[in-house]
């Protein structure tokens, strides 16, 4: 069963700086693991190394271009729920259906503004959901963007 703990709480968040980079307009378009088209959920990771690996999974071998990351700051007094992988079953699977329906209600209820689920990339680190609809969104503070600086060797041929 889910947890519930308070901030405070740091997460950082990589995205292309041709947009604003604290939206959730992505995750509402085309929906995402945690949500179903419709919601704008903001979505991040609690490490730099982390929010690094969730982009460098979907860049195709390629450096990616016109990235920027931002640090986001939940302040203490705001309530946090906390999955681990037992909460969900099936949470990891491509198809991502228990774990869309479990952030659909999350997001709809507005149980908390934040949501920390899993990352299937790592299994080790864990990703921070934002939902932008939540009443207590306006008290969550993000940097400017700073562009991303990539190091080469992340793309070397093996």
């Amino acid at each position: 069963m889910a947890s519930r703990r308070s901030g405070p709480l740091r997460a950082f968040r990589i995205a292309d700086m041709r947009h604003k980079i604290f939206d959730g307009t992505g995750a509402m378009r085309y929906g995402a693991r945690w949500n179903s088209p419709g919601r704008r959920v903001i979505y991040a990771a609690e490490t730099y190394a982390g929010a690094l690996l969730e982009i460098l999974v979907h860049a195709s071998g390629g450096i990616p271009r016109s990235q920027g990351y931002i640090e986001i700051a939940i302040p203490a007094a705001l309530s946090i729920e906390v999955l681990t992988v037992k909460d969900v079953p099936r949470w990891d699977s491509s198809a991502s259906e228990s774990a869309r329906r479990f952030g659909d209600r999350w997001y709809d209820e507005r149980r908390t503004p934040v949501l920390i689920v899993p990352s299937v990339v790592t299994s080790v680190e864990r990703n921070v959901l934002i939902n932008e609809e939540h009443p207590d969104f306006p008290r969550i503070r993000a940097s400017r963007a700073i562009p991303v600086r990539w190091d080469t060797r992340l793309f070397a041929n093996s």
